[in-house]
């Protein structure tokens, strides 16, 4: 069963080899689109401070295939293709046996499930070097979304136990500031202290995990649907960001602090202003029922320590079956900052999907008429009867 219903992609392609395809099916014809738009967002999950060596190694550009026509999406697929620089130094080479699983990747997993002779195949697909591609898809639907006043983004909150203090910025302004700095924090003085505690990890031979929260603003409300589990958006976007490597939690707005509060502190009041209903607090982080409520969206990922490291952990050699230490392969010490494009990515491709839901149409010519006359929280957008209902009868 698949959760979305208007728009899907695929990705294909190996850590190390020729590169990566991208396929998007079900965007509308009549949005003007280049390959500019979506290398804009393959340059920023190249950016931050903690990246291996590889990012110095690859210059990600994407090349659009197929589905666009003198600038515009014609409504076919759409298809990238991203090189990967990398594979030349492993183009027809005879690659070392990978035989000893690191604890926290699927090099053993991935064996046990399609019976590898060799642990490559599954760090090759497993590797997050596949997020460039799924970058690519949500360059073109975040791209989308601007066109129907929808903003998104994105910023780190937290690496290890260095947190940000972002209360006193408005949600529109974070990213801006994030982008100012190598660890994309809109928090000037936590993003120094960020910085400095990946240079102690980097010395210390280990990793960094953090927590990053990607938001929406200007969504309309009426996204998503209560009447079935998979139709609730919080089950559609939890299992996007929950996709990407490494991301081990979600949290839709303050949820865990909410867990700990009594029902009349945790939830959002509606008051009139004029005829529209407003909601003076955001503590349902734009969601209610599965359905946008018209506020931000806003969603916090935790993402773990990723787990290669140069310092070598437990594990079994499969081929000797004797314990043995893990064997580094080149990575990252602390991905956190470069992986706020890649959420912002995934969240795009869900609202994108929503709104379509929602809208339907096959062109912009169709879509943008079918925003503007949508239901709103006004009263007269709700007439009630008034009157009492007969339930099975």
């Amino acid at each position: 069963m698949s959760f979305t219903s208007r728009l899907r992609f695929l990705t294909a392609g190996e850590s190390h080899g020729p590169g990566l395809t991208a396929i998007l099916d079900g965007m509308v014809a009549g949005l003007a689109l280049d390959e500019s738009v979506i290398n804009a967002e393959l340059a920023r999950r190249q950016r931050g401070f903690g990246a291996g060596p590889r990012m110095k190694i690859e210059r990600d550009q994407a090349r659009i295939t197929g589905g666009v026509m003198a600038g515009l999406t014609t409504g076919a697929p759409i298809s990238f293709w991203i090189e990967n620089r990398d594979h030349e130094k492993w183009k027809g080479k005879t690659v070392d046996p990978f035989t000893a699983p690191r604890p926290g990747h699927a090099d053993l997993t991935g064996a046990i499930k399609y019976g590898y002779r060799d642990l490559r195949p599954a760090l090759e697909r497993a590797s997050a070097r596949e997020t460039a591609a799924r970058v690519a898809v949500g360059a073109v639907c975040k791209h989308f979304l601007a066109q129907l006043g929808v903003q998104t983004g994105g910023y780190v909150q937290a690496i290890g136990e260095i947190q940000a203090d972002v209360s006193a910025i408005a949600l529109a302004e974070r990213q801006a500031l994030a982008e100012r700095n190598d660890v994309r924090c809109p928090d000037p003085q936590a993003a120094e202290a960020m910085i400095e505690r990946i240079r102690r990890v980097i010395q210390e031979r280990d990793t960094l995990g953090g927590v990053i929260e990607v938001f929406a603003i200007g969504l309309p409300s009426g996204l998503g649907s209560h009447v079935q589990w998979d139709r609730r958006l919080e089950a559609r976007l939890g299992a996007a960001l929950l996709s990407v490597q490494a991301i081990k939690g979600v949290e839709i707005g303050p949820a865990f602090e909410n867990a700990r509060l009594p029902g009349t502190q945790a939830h959002d009041a509606i008051r009139l202003e004029g005829d529209e209903l407003k909601r003076p607090t955001d503590r349902s982080g734009g969601l209610e029922g599965g359905i946008t409520t018209g506020g931000a969206l806003l969603l916090r990922a935790a993402m773990k320590p990723i787990a290669t490291t140069l310092t070598p952990q437990q594990t079994v050699d499969l081929a000797s079956g004797k314990e043995a230490p893990t064997r580094y392969e080149r990575s990252d010490f602390c991905p956190v900052p470069r992986a706020a494009p890649i959420l912002e990515a995934m969240l795009a491709f869900i609202l994108a999907d929503a709104l379509l839901e929602k809208l339907g149409g096959d062109s912009m010519e169709e879509v943008l008429p079918r925003l503007a006359s949508l239901r709103r929280a006004h009263l007269q957008d709700l007439p009630m009867d008034n009157s009492g209902q007969i339930f099975w009868p």
